[in-house]
């Protein structure tokens, strides 16, 4: 599962990081405790006049599928299974029309200890000072709010998790699933339409090669926010 991540660099960054040209919304600031329902910035390439397009926009974390009669059912679809998207109602138009990459310096997990209690990791790179979460988004009106108001509109995405594997394991039994740089392009490409070409892209990508580390407590709470949430605590304890 990924439920908290840290994405705190500028806009500017992330468009020449992306190769992406346009930003389309409000981006949100930095952030080193993103949570489920906030808004959040993704990648995604889009054909606009026969021209593909790679943009930067922001999309409500939680996909609501476009049949949804409200809002709230985005809070149980924060992630998303990358062995089942292509079959479940709630993932598989996305999966093959509205790919997106969410941008990401690192996320958190917690490690249940014998005694019970839960201690907070940051799994980062040490080599990629950004990395890539595969997601998808959608597009979802609101019918609370007229036809004709462009507020009507709302879009939303989902993580793609994966079954965690060595270092990953430790924490927790998913993890995200990350697309590498030199296969940023393959994963957004709206040409890939392919449920079987989908699929193998998937389960061709190499696990991630990422640094665990504990970190303060404070991150269990939403409320706090600032770097020093992915610093080592002064004790474990703390």
């Amino acid at each position: 599962m990924c439920g908290r991540y840290v994405m705190s660099k500028a806009t500017g960054d992330l468009l020449s990081y992306f190769d992406a040209k346009e930003v389309e919304g409000n981006p949100p600031p930095p952030s080193w405790n993103v949570a489920p329902t906030q808004d959040v910035p993704i990648i995604a390439e889009r054909l606009d006049e026969g021209v593909v397009e790679r943009n930067l926009l922001i999309a409500r974390w939680g996909l609501v599928p476009s049949w949804a009669k409200d809002i709230k059912i985005g809070s149980k679809l924060i992630n998303a299974r990358s062995e089942t998207i292509l079959e479940k109602p709630s993932f598989r138009k996305a999966a093959v029309k509205r790919r997106a990459i969410l941008p990401a310096e690192g996320y958190y997990e917690w490690q249940k200890t014998e005694d019970g209690k839960k201690i907070p990791y940051h799994l980062y790179s040490e080599s990629e000072p950004v990395l890539g979460f595969a997601g998808l988004y959608e597009w979802w009106a609101d019918p609370s709010v007229p036809e004709d108001d462009t507020a009507r509109w709302m879009l939303s995405c989902t993580v793609l998790t994966t079954t965690a594997q060595d270092a990953l394991g430790h924490a927790h039994d998913r993890s995200p699933v990350i697309i590498p740089t030199d296969r940023f392009a393959e994963w957004l490409d709206p040409d890939l339409t392919d449920k079987n070409d989908i699929q193998h892209l998937l389960d061709s990508l190499p696990e991630p090669i990422l640094t665990p580390r504990i970190v303060s407590t404070r991150v269990n709470s939403v409320r706090n926010n600032g770097p020093e949430l992915i610093e080592p605590p002064a004790s474990v304890a703390e």
